[in-house]
């Protein structure tokens, strides 16, 4: 049998597959299955491969395996799976495995993020260090933001983007790797040996008290393997000697991930018992989770940031905080995702991601919005907030266990709104030309900062210099009218550049006037902690 014939085969084989697996998720488990539907799919398998032959025996073009994979991978598998709903997906090899990667949290590489750039010199792009992951080998190397990836083993990076540059950097655990890199201030290319190792990708990202007695904790980037535990270690550092007073937990821009991940955090602020989240599908049986340890020692106000990026997880774990007043919710209405998706492998490295549950809250909420006749770009980037009263008219009604209103079926609608920060037209041209990334390294070429440092009229002064030599055009009211975030702007790329991502981090959190703003909700906050303390003691009495 031909190559071409066998990777055709295959590709079809890999669909009917697919198919097999959806359609035993569907009868899986029901009683009884009509006789009219298994006619119905044993013609839909026909169809397909029959129109699957006419085009391999008559398509004007030589169909040879790429446009084979192509037409299945990117054609007939998603174009299923997307007319049923939204969030079922098919992951081919490389997204199979980027999901597998991402679920765990590491990878073994050299530790960095990078991003292009336009290259002024070649007219081309530049592959250049965004920030090294602080612990890892590039870090220990002292690679810094800025400087610029010119060759990897000796092979010169021109012509390559930053996902080609990436995986040629990432390898086995050990092995080395030659990185040659162009710095700002440096007479030539600057060489670094590094060995590849375990880069792990926290979900706690940072934890600091930013206030005196109040906490803060950012989770970002999804819930993964390792979340769980990253809560309970953070919240044991911030409360030590029982420091902390009040905690902010911010889940803006979360796109969610491991459900028991989410159900193991919410364990340690409910109380023993109490209802987390609940499943409820067709073809497998309802599951109820519910905390099992409950939350220890002293109870402080919460208050938890989300906003239109907040989904699936980080849903179930706002729900939950907020359907037993254990905290308040602040910011904007929440993505809307109450879908839960099962990952059947296909084969050794592929899978299909396939709803079977839709999850509730403890008051009942369904999450989920309405994706009947939206296109898939209009559900994820076009959608209102849902916090009108012409909207809340729309959507369900439940009560919290103190007897709040809070509404389902469009996503999680916060308790006190905090609207973004939208940047005016001077902010985006200076993010577009990355004016502090850039200025950063022209600043640090030519002076030393420490963590004393202050924004002051030099440093301005120096700033808006560069921004001339760069023909980045201001006026000086645009100067005037942002002049604090571009103070914490200039200060944060400094400090992350020289003293890591972490500390930049927390120069911008502590400007962020939304996080600011969340902050004074903790007294409100407190009188919901007050609330289900009273509570959990009647309960107590009463048994």
């Amino acid at each position: 049998m031909a190559p071409r014939t066998r990777r055709a085969l295959f590709s079809v084989t890999l669909f009917l597959a697919s198919c097999a697996v959806l359609g035993s998720a569907i009868s899986r488990r029901v009683a009884a299955q009509s006789a009219s539907d298994e006619s119905t799919f044993r013609d839909s398998y026909h169809a397909f491969t029959s129109v699957y032959a006419l085009v391999e025996a008559n398509y004007a073009e030589h169909l040879d395996s790429e446009k084979v994979d192509k037409a299945i991978y990117d054609g007939a598998i998603p174009g299923m799976l997307h007319t049923l709903d939204p969030h079922s997906n098919f992951f081919d090899p490389k997204a199979y495995a980027q999901m597998r990667e991402d679920q765990h949290g590491k990878y073994y590489g050299v530790g960095m993020a990078i991003l292009a750039q336009p290259d002024k010199l070649t007219g081309g792009s530049k592959i250049v260090v965004q920030a090294p992951f602080e612990g890892t080998p590039s870090y220990r190397a002292g690679i810094r933001p800025g400087d610029v990836i010119r060759a990897i083993d000796g092979k010169s990076t021109a012509g390559m983007d930053s996902a080609a540059v990436a995986s040629q950097l990432k390898g086995p655990k050990g092995t080395h790797v030659s990185v040659g890199m162009e710095r700002e201030g440096a007479p030539k290319l600057l060489t670094f040996d590094l060995v590849r190792d375990d880069i792990t990708r926290p979900s706690v990202d940072l934890a600091f008290m930013i206030r005196p007695g109040v906490g803060y904790i950012r989770m970002p980037t999804g819930f993964i393997e390792t979340t769980s535990r990253e809560v309970g270690e953070a919240i044991e550092n911030l409360d030590k000697d029982g420091a902390m007073k009040g905690l902010i937990i911010d889940l803006r821009g979360n796109p969610g991930g491991l459900m028991i991940e989410a159900v193991n955090m919410c364990d340690k602020f409910l109380q023993k018992g109490q209802i987390v989240v609940s499943q409820r599908g067709r073809a497998f049986p309802d599951q109820v989770y519910r905390a099992t340890h409950g939350e220890q020692g002293p109870k402080y106000p919460i208050v938890v940031l989300v906003n239109r990026g907040t989904a699936s997880a980080a849903e179930i774990v706002s729900g939950a905080l907020q359907d037993h007043d254990r905290a308040l919710i602040a910011g904007e209405t929440t993505f809307g995702k109450g879908l839960v998706q099962t990952v059947f492998q296909i084969s050794d490295n592929t899978g299909l991601a396939l709803t079977t549950y839709h999850y509730y809250t403890p008051s009942g909420r369904l999450i989920q919005r309405n994706y009947d006749h939206v296109s898939l770009y209009d559900y994820y980037y076009v959608r209102d907030q849902g916090t009108s009263p012409k909207d809340k008219a729309n959507l369900e009604v439940k009560l919290t266990d103190s007897g709040r209103t809070v509404y389902g079926g469009g996503g999680i609608t916060p308790d006190e709104k905090i609207d973004p920060v939208k940047a005016n037209r001077f902010q985006d041209s200076l993010y577009q030309h990355y004016a502090f990334f850039d200025f950063s390294k022209h600043y640090l070429a030519n002076h030393v900062v420490s963590k004393e440092f202050v924004v002051d009229d030099a440093v301005m002064q120096e700033f808006k210099t560069f921004l001339k030599a760069q023909d980045i055009e201001y006026t000086d009211a645009d100067i005037a009218g942002v002049g604090d975030w571009l103070k914490a702007s200039i200060k944060s790329e400094l400090f992350k550049s020289q003293f890591g991502s972490t500390e930049g981090a927390k120069v911008t959190v502590s400007w962020d006037p939304q996080v600011n703003k969340a902050i004074t909700f903790l007294p409100e906050a407190q009188t919901l902690a007050d609330r289900t303390r009273a509570g959990a003691k009647v309960a107590s009495l009463a048994h």
